[in-house]
């Protein structure tokens, strides 16, 4: 088979777009560069393979589990069921907090914690963006910490790794802690592909979806130091909810919500930017 006769298959089944991502992720080349190949053959075993990704897609798999990879912040990230799929507002959550840490620290060897990471996108990005930084990345779920590995490996990112329950134990302190954690209503309606795809463990976080928030922040009060930087990607609607949730563990410090590109509260920075 042609690559073009490739395409009309999958677009029997699939969206044009994805039956183009699909073949060009498999034939290594940029889905706009296809029209210069379709009168070119496949080889046998991409052929299979695509037939084969055409029917995850179909069986409503999400597309970067098919694929096996989602470019985020210019990289591309391995992911697969054991992880989140990093999305676009967390790219915001990682524009936002390099310019916070411009504005805290003068010094840039700093000590940053990435918790509930997943994939490892955050801390990894934020290492490659500052090699001086002192990187770990902290899951609960073993699986997910050999797919942050494997990222880390890949990227060339020397950061270090942990699974622990949040900060639960931990004896060092941090400049800055970041974390997009699970935060969906135990109840909350969530689009099926979601739903039946990506781990719960990185999505549910109690009746109210606060408790990551509440685990984090009442033990991060021991494991920052007297200059800090708390960095959270959070629901839309748990803005309030989370400033109060700062306040009881660090009523001194600063704190900011902020708005994504769509104008929704999706940030909250806790930081003190003066040494005591």
């Amino acid at each position: 088979m042609k690559v073009e006769e490739l395409i009309i298959y999958g677009k029997k089944y699939l969206h044009s777009q994805h039956a183009k991502m699909l073949l060009a992720d498999l034939l290594q080349v940029n889905p706009l560069e296809l029209l210069n190949h379709l009168e070119e053959e496949v080889q046998v075993d991409i052929i299979n393979e695509y037939k084969k990704r055409v029917e995850a897609l179909k069986e409503k798999k999400p597309i970067q589990y098919v694929i096996g990879n989602v470019n985020f912040y210019g990289n591309k990230f391995l992911v697969n069921e054991n992880v989140l799929i990093p999305r676009f507002e967390t790219e915001e959550l990682i524009e936002n907090t390099l310019l916070y840490i411009d504005k805290i620290f003068p010094d840039k060897n700093l000590k940053v914690i990435d918790l509930g990471t997943g994939s490892g996108c955050i801390g990894i990005t934020l290492k490659l963006k500052n090699p001086s930084f002192d990187v770990t990345l902290l899951d609960i779920s073993k699986e997910a910490l050999e797919v942050a590995k494997q990222n880390a490996s890949s990227l060339n990112a020397q950061v270090k790794l942990c699974q622990n329950d949040m900060l639960e134990n931990l004896e060092e302190k941090y400049d800055i802690i970041i974390s997009n954690p699970p935060y969906i209503k135990e109840n909350e309606p969530i689009e099926e592909i979601v739903k039946n795809n990506e781990p719960h463990l990185a999505l549910y976080a109690g009746i109210d979806g606060l408790d990551c928030y509440r685990k984090i922040l009442k033990e991060a009060k021991y494991r920052v130091n007297n200059r800090f930087l708390l960095a959270f990607e959070i629901g839309e609607t748990q803005k309030d909810a989370i400033i109060e949730l700062a306040k009881l563990s660090f009523p001194q410090a600063k704190i900011d919500a902020k708005k994504d590109m769509q104008n929704r509260d999706r940030m909250i920075f806790v930081y003190q930017n003066e040494a005591n």
